[in-house]
């Protein structure tokens, strides 16, 4: 699900960055806020950062004592995505194991569709491994699949999260 949050940052420029015009330190606390949460990725309680959407305000400035650098603390507008039991979403397969499959949807890589969850289909083995229905369905690499979340983990050391997902439900599996 994508969010709009309003989110407080603090923002430091270096002190080679200021002029006296005021033109270049607006751009410079552009990019580096932008730097900043490009760098920050993801956080438990927003999701993923996708993009900054308008910056609301710029405070005072505050001298750092001992490099000379600027301290701004600015207020922007973001777009984040996160991920929530019981929403159904869709994802694309890029990897077929013997026990399920693993899902990308949007700036997640880590979502696992256990072959439990998804019972009319069996594995086929062979060198592109697939999942194979009685209505010859395919579940294979590239093939996008609607499934409902079950539960997220959030990893704090990577930064990101994981989703165990199924296919249990009323109009989920591949999409065509």
């Amino acid at each position: 699900m994508f969010l709009k949050v309003q989110l407080p940052w603090n923002v430091i420029i270096p002190a080679e960055n200021l002029d006296a015009k005021g033109l270049m330190l607006q751009r410079s606390i552009v990019v580096c806020l932008l730097d900043d949460f490009a760098k920050k990725r993801a956080t438990k309680d927003l999701g993923y950062y996708l993009a900054v959407s308008t910056l609301e305000s710029i405070g005072e400035g505050k001298v750092r004592q001992q490099t000379g650098d600027v301290l701004f603390p600015v207020v922007f507008s973001s777009i984040t995505f996160k991920i929530f039991k019981g929403e159904i979403l869709e994802g694309v397969v890029h990897k077929v194991l013997k026990h399920g499959v693993l899902l990308r949807c949007g700036p997640i890589d880590n979502i696992y569709l256990s072959s439990m969850k998804m019972l009319d289909y069996r594995y086929v083995p062979g060198e592109n491994p697939v999942f194979l229905n009685d209505k010859t369905s395919k579940i294979e690499k590239d093939v996008v699949v609607r499934f409902v979340v079950l539960g997220t983990k959030w990893l704090e050391a990577e930064r990101e999260f994981q989703a165990l997902v199924s296919l249990e439900g009323d109009y989920l599996g591949p999409v065509s």
